[in-house]
C-alpha cells in the first residue's frame, strides 16, 4: 500500500511538473529562447506580408475551381483587379486546402441602385466559407436607423457567423463601397471516432473593427436548422458562395496557421 501511494506521489509531482515545463519551459528573458520568425509585412494596409499565400492578385482565377459538377475553372468575372459571383456559375473554392488560418478577403456588394427591388437576404449576398463548411456571412446590411435599409435576421446580416451568432456591431459600409474581412480561425478537432474534442473558433474583423471575439463555432453552417459537426480531414478549400447576386471580391490572402 506504501509503494502505491509513493509512486501516486511520484505521479502526481512529474504530472505537476509537467505542467510547469509547458507553461514556462525557457526562463524569463532568457538570451537562448528562439525568437520569431521575421517576416515583411505589407506596405500598405490590407497588403498581404511576405509569408501570405496569394489567393488572388487582381489577375485571374487560376488558384481558384468551380463546385459545379463536371466543371473545373472558375468561371465568375475577372476586371479591374477582382473578380464578380456570375449568377448560376456556381460557388468557387481554392484549389489548395487549409486549416487553421489567418485570412484577408475585400468585398463589395452592388450598389443600392443595382439591387432596386431586392430586400433581405437578396442584397449582395455571398459567404466566406472557411473550410467549405463554416460561412462567414456577406450581404449588404448598411443602415443609418434601426436596418430601415435592409431588415434580415441577425445572425444572417454581413459578419455574421451565419445561422449562429450575430456580429458584435455592424461595422458595413454602403453598399457599392469596398469592405474587409480579417479573420483568424482555428479548425475542429475530431478524435479517431470523429466526436469533437476542440470546437472551432473564429475571431473577425470587418473593415478593422472587432465583430467577431473568438466565437466557438457550434457546427456546419446550415439553413434554418440547428448546427452540428461532422467529421472531416483536417484542411479543406476556401469557399465563397454563388448567392445569385454579383457580388465582388478582390485582394484575398492567406496565412496558415498552427494547431
Amino acid at each position: 500500500m506504501q509503494i502505491k501511494k509513493s509512486l501516486l506521489s511520484l505521479c502526481g509531482l512529474l504530472f505537476v511538473g509537467g505542467l510547469i515545463a509547458a507553461t514556462q519551459s525557457w526562463p524569463v528573458h532568457s538570451m537562448e529562447r528562439p525568437n520569431p520568425t521575421p517576416i515583411t509585412p505589407g506596405n500598405e494596409v490590407g497588403a498581404a506580408p511576405s509569408d501570405a499565400i496569394v489567393l488572388f492578385d487582381g489577375s485571374d482565377l487560376s488558384k481558384w475551381a468551380s463546385t459545379k459538377a463536371n466543371e473545373d475553372a472558375a468561371t465568375w468575372k475577372v476586371e479591374n483587379g477582382y473578380f464578380e459571383a456570375v449568377p448560376k456559375a456556381g460557388s468557387i473554392t481554392t484549389r489548395d486546402s487549409f486549416g487553421s488560418c489567418q485570412l484577408h478577403i475585400e468585398w463589395r456588394t452592388p450598389t443600392a441602385a443595382e439591387m432596386t427591388g431586392k430586400t433581405g437576404q437578396n442584397r449582395g449576398n455571398s459567404g466566406v466559407f472557411l473550410m467549405s463548411t463554416y460561412e462567414i456571412q456577406v450581404l449588404d446590411s448598411y443602415t443609418e436607423d434601426n436596418y430601415k435599409d435592409n431588415k434580415t435576421y441577425a445572425d444572417g446580416q454581413a459578419a455574421s457567423v451565419y445561422g449562429q451568432n450575430p456580429p458584435l456591431v455592424n461595422a458595413c459600409r454602403k453598399p457599392g463601397q469596398w469592405q474587409t474581412y480579417d479573420i483568424v480561425f482555428h479548425r475542429p478537432i475530431f478524435d479517431g471516432n470523429g466526436a469533437v474534442t476542440r470546437p472551432a473558433t473564429v475571431t473577425v474583423f470587418q473593415n478593422g473593427v472587432l465583430v467577431q471575439d473568438h466565437f466557438e463555432i457550434t457546427g456546419a453552417t446550415a439553413h434554418k436548422q440547428e448546427a452540428t459537426y461532422h467529421s472531416h480531414p483536417d484542411k479543406l478549400p476556401i469557399q465563397l458562395q454563388d448567392h445569385g447576386q454579383p457580388t465582388r471580391f478582390r485582394n484575398i490572402w492567406i496565412r496558415p496557421l498552427a494547431d
